[in-house]
């Protein structure tokens, strides 16, 4: 099996929501060709407020490092800063931040690729999901046919118009299937779900050890490193030659050292938030697994069959999970209406203790695929971290991309291109330096993964995305 499939078997992210070949082509060759701005629910400014408010855009800076180079810098700890959610690294961000800390210390913050612009104070904190939604414009380069034979302009508008209009058809207009993206499981390693598993069988040993040791595409020092942690364990030598911007990694292996059987306190050094994640990766894994055997089982996603549990679609796009309902027969026609108009969505599961769970067929699909991944007996209780035991929820089966535009773009000169795209094509990889070149732009809701849009029209290996 090649990296890319298993990158993909390894996340649930197989199979394509209506048939037909894409554009092929890669991602990300240059650091601005991936443009990400939030929109962001208003925030109500106050002078007397304890809070600073700022938009910041960030240019090839994950989320989590910009947290912490910018607590360091403001004196404060990266659990009083707060924004409404991860962005790629690989790209320019901007989003709004809010930090605990004076207006006027916020301002003075220097930090490489890192551009602050100070909105006010206020009162008001921000969660994880707390903003309506992101606009996107994306560059995809290198357009080829399944062969590798670049593609050109008008071949690569006529695939991608093909696919609108197919995925139209089958799913309804402006949706496509809310497959979890990539970065959520950890951009070429796909770390996070399997951690998360060792969490929720209380396995600290297992957790801390795949996160400091498990293989992935990262760059020669960081393999090296990974490489000396699975041969001879957590050792002070593994700590010389730790690459210096794995700060997290570092601060488990020192805590090991100090503390040789505290596997929970080494967990624990990892951000809050990030801990969450690993156990919230597992169940992202099961929902695209969902999916894909729904579509395989040919049944639909976005209208709803006997047994499937819908929810309410809110105004901005999120599904209400307070509010589910199983379809009877008796619903069925009334609820069929109102998915189709939007208001409501046929939703998958985000496995935990006490989710609804459908009935009849779709009860089953979901069944397997816990069966299958080995979790059918799971009770996603976590003793030593009582926070990251998760209930489960609900996850709508698609979702909607609005303002869809794609146009070509020139050829690019080498000169201005990242490592990726100098490197050449490599074995698997489905792209060509002489293929066209298409700009996207689109909108979606908060929760939803342009990558994984992109990826219906572009049928690439993920590590293309």
């Amino acid at each position: 099996m090649s990296a890319e499939d298993s990158l993909a078997n390894a996340i649930g992210l197989t199979g394509y929501a209506v048939d037909g070949e894409g554009i092929g082509g890669v991602l990300k060759s240059r650091v601005t060709d991936f443009r990400v701005d939030e929109i962001s629910t208003k925030i109500s400014l106050d002078p007397r407020g304890r809070f600073t408010a700022a938009n910041i855009t960030l240019t090839n800076w994950e989320t989590n490092r910009f947290i912490g180079k910018l607590a360091k810098a403001c004196g404060i700890s990266r659990n009083r800063i707060f924004f409404a959610g991860t962005k790629d690294k690989r790209a320019v961000t901007r989003q709004v931040f809010i930090i605990d800390a004076p207006q006027k210390r916020v301002a003075q913050v220097e930090i490489p690729d890192v551009e602050i612009e100070i909105i006010g104070r206020t009162h008001q904190k921000i969660g994880f999901g707390n903003h309506k939604g992101n606009r996107f414009t994306i560059v995809a380069r290198g357009c080829c046919h399944p062969d590798g034979s670049p593609m050109t302009e008008s071949e690569a508008m006529d695939r991608i118009a093909a696919i609108e209009a197919a995925m139209k058809e089958k799913l309804g207009s402006e949706l496509f299937p809310n497959w979890i993206g990539p970065q959520r499981f950890g951009a070429g390693r796909p770390v996070t779900p399997v951690v998360g598993r060792h969490v929720i069988t209380n396995d600290w040993e297992g957790a801390v050890m795949s996160y400091l040791s498990m293989e992935g595409d990262e760059n020669e020092d960081v393999s090296n490193f990974r490489k000396h942690v699975r041969e001879n364990g957590i050792t002070e030598e593994g700590l010389e030659i730790i690459p210096h911007w794995l700060g997290f990694e570092r601060d488990m292996m020192r805590h090991m050292l100090a503390n040789p059987e505290d596997w929970v306190g080494a967990f624990r050094r990892l951000p809050n938030n990030l801990q969450l994640m690993t156990v919230h990766s597992l169940q992202s894994v099961a929902f695209n697994k969902t999916i894909k055997a729904r579509i395989d089982a040919e049944i639909p996603l976005s209208n709803p069959i006997i047994g499937d549990i819908v929810g309410r679609i809110d105004d901005n796009g999120q599904l209400e999970t307070s509010s589910t309902v199983l379809v009877e027969e008796r619903t069925l026609s009334r609820i069929l209406r109102n998915c189709q108009l939007g208001r409501l969505a046929v939703t998958g599961q985000l496995p935990g203790s006490v989710m609804s769970k459908p009935t009849g067929t779709s009860g089953k699909i979901e069944a397997d695929v816990l069966e299958e991944m080995g979790l059918s007996q799971t009770t996603w209780q976590v003793e030593k971290i009582g926070r990251l035991t998760t209930k489960g929820t609900r996850r709508q089966l698609v979702t909607n991309f609005s303002e869809f535009q794609y146009e070509p773009v020139p050829i690019a000169g080498e000169e201005t291109m990242g490592d990726k795209w100098l490197a050449g094509v490599k074995e698997g990889e489905l792209w060509n330096p002489e293929g066209a070149c298409i700009r996207f732009r689109f909108t979606l809701p908060s929760g939803s993964y342009a990558t994984t849009l992109l990826r219906e029209f572009m049928r690439t290996p993920l590590q293309q995305l």
